[in-house]
């Protein structure tokens, strides 16, 4: 079965995670170098690599789909608590294809089970 909606909505998810992740690392640096507190950069290191693991998920949805689906589901919950509201578009994205994969059935063939 084709899982071609899913992989790009995980990928398109992935990337702008990427994308609010940069922007949550820049407003952390500024905030280290103005306050001292690191705790926003450390936020947007963990959406960082939760991105990562949302377009590893995305490829691996065209093989396995469960485990696909529940690696996007996980990265698209973690990038939105981790960067709140820059992460609201790609969990979005991630949620969606993530159950997707996970709770669509492949087609079967009603001439096959005849």
């Amino acid at each position: 079965m084709s899982r071609t909606t899913e992989m790009i909505l995980g990928i398109l998810g992935g990337l702008i995670g990427f994308g609010g992740a940069f922007f949550a690392l820049f407003i952390g640096t500024v905030d280290e170098a103005v306050s001292g507190s690191s705790q926003i950069s450390s936020l947007g290191t963990s959406a960082f690599l939760f991105s990562i693991l949302a377009i590893i998920g995305a490829i691996i949805v065209k093989f396995k789909a469960k485990l696909g689906g529940w690696l996007m589901v996980i990265s698209g919950v973690a990038i939105l608590i981790s960067i709140s509201m820059f992460g609201v578009v790609p969990a979005l994205f991630l949620i969606s294809a993530g159950l997707m994969g996970i709770l669509r059935k492949p087609k079967t063939s009603e001439a096959s089970a005849a």
